[in-house]
Formats: structure tokens, C-alpha cells, sequence
């Protein structure tokens, strides 16, 4: 029964690991105990010192350990890999330029990324941004984004999920409802729009709303405030725009995960593990908990607050089976991906697939 209690609530858990190409003592104890659904890999957990033969055995060796100490079936293994900055991997995989430089050629970049991906063993991928560009002052999305009109992200973003995801890795939209017209660094700081309903649906839920009619299972939520549509708590928190918004009006039936909850957006928010409870609450599906804005064995103590809850009838049990539903059923769905080697010719094929990166690439964005 413990073990059944433990797997239920691992599921709603995606942990971003320690910055190590090793699986260190602390994240092997955090996996073995929690169980979560997921983990998130970064720039720090690949070996960048190495050509590619040597980081590739390396990088099967933790991703053979992630999978046996977590002892799941099926686990999903998520990166951020956008292009531009937002690129973790080492040479020789394809350093895709900003997603606004390749959006007249994403059906050909999701199919190259997809191929890479899968060979390094994961099977999700952050991405596309579905946010419209339309702020300049914007220091996070930007050139991000497909473009800066409703038109063209979703003219971008469909081809490219289709043609990622024909290649065995799930794409997931973000940042739902949108991003692109901020003007802080939800990283930094809460970003706070004076967007309403009508707006939103007039502009940012458009390219959410087409994705999810074309199929997309996996969505991640803002951590934006609305106080238009909902004064008391930014998006991931918000029972108004994940239930509301995101399941009931756009029909969303699959798994929603938050982004990193130690972000400075998340300021205070979470320093209950309460707030794990308020995030299932909301309809949001999986808390994401990694290692550069915070301690992830937080995460212990989230876990064991939404049992808690779970067990003395704060927490709906419909709710809770609803939600647990949708994560198996896309665990169920997720490629067991295998590490293995691509030949240099599919890298040069690829280089040809779209506009290319040369610039340094980051830890976290």
C-alpha cells in the first residue's frame, strides 16, 4: 500500500537534476523515494568536454540510472530544446537557430530535433512556444516565439509538434495562455498583464487553442498574473484559467505541467507545501521542481502534503483520479527512447533543415 501511495503521487512530480552528468547521491535518493512521473535534463547534465562517442556513453549511462532507480515502467525524460539559447546538448547535435529563424521550415526542424531527441533517450520536449511576440520589450520570449501575429506561430507551431512527435517525442506548448506580451522575466520576477478575457481569446489562446484541436497532449502553464481574469493567483495557481480556461472552454484533455516553481515569479508562493495542494487543486497536473532556482527534495514535502490531503478529504478524489488518468495515460503513450548513435551524415542532413545558432548557449531559460 505504501509503495501504491508513493506511485500515485509521483506521478504529479517532473524533477530537474543536479548539475551533474553523474547521478549524485542526493538526486538518486530523491528518485528512488518519490518516484516521479518525469525528470527535466539541463545544460550541466552533459558532458561538453568530450566529442560526441565519449558524452554519448556517458550520457546513456545516466539515463540508464535514472531509469533504474526510479523504477518506473515508462518515465518521461524532458528537455528544453527550442533553438537559439535554449539548447542543453553538446556538438555535434543540431544548434537550431531562434524558432522565428526556421518557421517558414518547422515540419523539417521538429523532424530533425525529434531524430536527435530520441537518441538521446528522451521522449518530451518543451516546446514550441506558442506565445506571440508582440511586446519588444519583452526580455524573455522575443525571437522565441514563431512570430508576432496569431497566424504565424500557429502556421509554425502545428507542422512542427506533427513532425517532432512522428519521430517518437512528445511536444508540450507553453507558456499557457502567453507569454509574448510581457515585459519581466518570469525567472526574475511575477509578471502581472492587464489583459482581459476577451483579449486573451481576441489574441493569446488562439495558437493553445488550435494545438489542442490538432491533438497536442501536453501543455505547460505561466507563471503570470491576470488580475482581470483572476486577481488572487498567478496561472499555475489559478483554478480559473487551468480548469476554466484551459479544460473547459479550449477543451483540454491532456497533462498540464507547471513550469519551475523555484522561479522568482513563484516568490513566496510555495514556501507552504501546501501550495502543491492549491497546484492540483487549480487542475494543473504535474509540479515541476528543478535544481537551479531551489531545493528539489522540496519536492518530499510536497509530496506528502498532497497524500495528506488526498487522505483527510481536502483534495477531491475525483479530481485526483481525473488528473492521475491523464498522466497514465501519457505515460502510457511516452516512446521508451533508446540512446544510441547517429551517424555524421544525419547531422549534415540536418544542419541543412533550417537557420543555425553560433552564439553561446545557457544553463536555464
Amino acid at each position: 500500500m505504501l509503495r501504491e501511495k508513493i506511485d500515485s503521487v509521483g506521478n504529479h512530480f517532473l524533477i530537474g537534476l543536479r548539475p551533474s552528468p553523474l547521478l549524485d547521491e542526493h538526486d538518486r535518493a530523491l528518485l528512488s523515494d518519490l518516484r516521479p512521473a518525469g525528470v527535466i535534463l539541463f545544460k550541466s547534465n552533459f558532458r561538453h568536454d568530450l566529442p560526441y562517442e565519449a558524452w554519448l556513453e556517458s550520457h546513456a549511462r545516466l539515463i540508464a540510472d535514472i531509469r533504474a532507480v526510479t523504477g518506473r515502467a515508462r518515465m518521461l525524460i524532458a528537455i528544453d530544446h527550442e533553438g537559439g539559447r535554449v539548447c542543453r546538448t553538446p556538438p555535434p547535435v543540431t544548434r537550431f537557430s531562434y524558432a522565428v529563424r526556421w518557421a517558414g521550415q518547422a515540419a523539417r526542424v521538429g523532424r530533425a530535433m525529434g531524430r536527435e531527441l530520441a537518441a538521446l533517450g528522451v521522449n518530451v520536449n518543451f516546446a514550441p512556444v506558442l506565445d506571440i511576440h508582440t511586446n519588444p520589450k519583452n526580455p524573455v520570449i522575443g525571437e522565441r516565439a514563431f512570430g508576432q501575429t496569431t497566424k504565424a506561430v500557429i502556421a509554425a507551431a502545428l507542422p512542427f509538434i506533427e513532425a517532432m512527435q512522428a519521430e517518437k517525442v512528445i511536444a508540450c506548448g507553453k507558456h499557457f495562455p502567453g507569454h509574448g506580451d510581457t515585459s519581466i522575466d518570469s525567472h526574475l520576477d511575477l509578471p502581472s498583464l492587464t489583459l482581459g478575457l476577451n483579449a486573451l481569446w481576441a489574441r493569446e489562446l488562439k495558437p493553445f487553442a488550435a494545438a489542442i484541436e490538432a491533438g497536442l497532449s501536453m501543455i505547460m502553464t505561466s507563471h503570470i498574473l491576470y488580475p482581470a481574469v483572476d486577481a488572487h493567483a498567478p496561472v499555475t495557481l489559478s483554478r480559473r484559467f487551468v480548469t476554466g480556461i484551459l479544460r473547459d472552454e479550449l477543451g483540454f484533455a491532456g497533462v498540464a505541467v507547471s513550469d519551475d516553481i523555484g522561479m522568482g515569479a513563484m516568490k513566496g508562493l510555495f514556501d507552504s507545501p501546501d501550495a502543491a495542494v492549491r497546484l492540483i487543486e487549480s487542475g494543473c497536473d504535474m509540479v515541476m521542481v528543478c535544481a537551479h532556482f531551489t531545493g528539489t527534495g522540496r519536492a518530499r514535502d510536497f509530496a506528502q502534503a498532497i497524500l495528506a490531503a488526498a487522505e483527510d478529504g481536502r483534495l477531491d478524489p475525483a479530481l485526483l483520479a481525473r488528473s492521475r488518468a491523464r498522466i497514465e495515460s501519457l505515460l502510457a503513450r511516452a516512446a521508451t527512447n533508446e540512446v544510441g548513435f547517429l551517424p555524421q551524415d544525419v547531422f549534415r542532413a540536418h544542419a541543412g533543415a533550417g537557420a543555425l545558432y553560433e552564439a553561446a548557449t545557457v544553463e536555464v531559460v
